[in-house]
């Protein structure tokens, strides 16, 4: 059977999907984003043999509860859910079937836990049809494993534009930031300012923090507040990320300024090692506050400085660089913080337009 999936990246690798459209738009879309394989009904095997013509897919055609390729060899069997007892009578096939379509046609979130559940201890490929990205996310989500894949059933090129967009911010999270160290030239108390903590759906662990920073030029890594402390209880689901104009990093390559987060919104979660991870705002504070300025270098030979503000306050810390060896501290609260101290810093380019890196000149002090 022809590839389902051409697109490089771990989650794209592991997740396939199969597109389901009349539309030739969309065929398109799909095909220059790594998705060739398309489904038809067995009535549209000419508008198949059309589109075969301009670009290279891979044709499958529904037909009698299954699914065919062009050699009338079943691929896959379509089961059509509708109701509990249905969804609860559904088994792994043990068949000579590689791949298993649910149609759920009244569509809800807990089946498709169900399904993933049904399924889980299966060597069968399970697909499920769903009509837009946000009901395909949710079966590649499910139980965190997910399905193996989608069949999504689009007429609209925003659709796929959606999907595949969702594939990429799920591989850039497998893919190591760049972070280096810094060394802290200045701390000085700058008086008083309106500053954001940044509460997540998420639990953060010791290393662990968002990239903040005046300057998009670079992101400081700055802890969450999940570290034992005399003066508060952990939070470890907090992070008190400095100012309101404060650059923090998001999904994409992107930035956003702390004052535009919002519930629902996505972060980068990175740790001391650039790991990374999305999360998603659950809540966002803005108070006023006392905050003291942090400038660092790079390289103590050059003129580049990279600057942070945040709440003076014992519980807001900065992370540390790892040692390979020996006692390690994870993070230092700023406090604490000293020249000649080391933090951890994500240097990129500093030109921005609505949170997109550009190339343009730019001045930023």
């Amino acid at each position: 059977m022809c590839a389902s999936h051409s697109s490089s990246g771990s989650y794209q690798n592991s997740k396939r999907v199969w597109i389901w459209t009349q539309s030739k738009e969309v065929m398109t879309a799909s095909v220059e984003r790594g998705w060739n394989t398309f489904v038809f009904s067995s009535k549209h095997q000419q508008l198949a043999n059309e589109w075969s013509l301009i670009a290279l897919i891979c044709p499958l055609y529904v037909e009698e509860g299954g699914i065919f390729d062009n050699e009338n060899r079943r691929v896959a069997t379509i089961f059509e859910v509708s109701n509990p007892q249905e969804l609860l009578q559904l088994k792994p096939a043990k068949g000579e079937e590689e791949n298993v379509v649910i149609n759920l046609l009244d569509w809800q979130v807990i089946p498709a836990e169900n399904i993933v559940a049904a399924f889980q201890d299966s060597q069968t490929t399970v697909f499920a049809i769903s009509k837009t990205p946000s009901e395909a996310q949710i079966f590649l989500e499910a139980l965190e494993q997910g399905l193996g894949g989608v069949i999504l059933k689009v007429e609209d090129v925003e659709a796929v534009l959606e999907l595949k967009d969702y594939f990429d911010r799920r591989d850039e999270v497998s893919n190591l930031l760049s972070l280096t160290k810094a060394t802290v030239t200045r701390v000085q108390v700058a008086g008083m300012g309106d500053r954001v903590c940044v509460d997540l759906c998420s639990l953060m662990r010791p290393g662990e923090g968002l990239l903040v920073g005046s300057f998009a030029r670079g992101l400081f890594l700055v802890h969450s507040e999940c570290l034992e402390s005399n003066y508060i209880a952990s939070r470890p689901f907090r992070v008190n990320a400095g100012p309101v104009h404060a650059y923090v990093a998001v999904p994409g390559g992107k930035t956003s300024y702390l004052s535009e987060l919002k519930a629902g919104k996505e972060v980068i979660v990175v740790d001391q090692k650039g790991q990374q991870r999305t999360a998603i705002v659950g809540r966002v504070k803005i108070e006023t506050r006392p905050l003291i300025l942090v400038e660092v270098k790079r390289d103590l030979d050059t003129q580049t400085i990279y600057s942070i503000l945040l709440q003076n306050a014992e519980t807001v810390a900065l992370v540390c660089p790892c040692q390979e060896t020996g006692h390690q501290k994870t993070a230092i609260p700023v406090t604490s913080l000293k020249v000649g101290d080391e933090v951890m810093l994500r240097v990129q380019g500093g030109a921005r337009h609505t949170g997109i890196e550009i190339q343009e000149f730019i001045v930023e002090n």
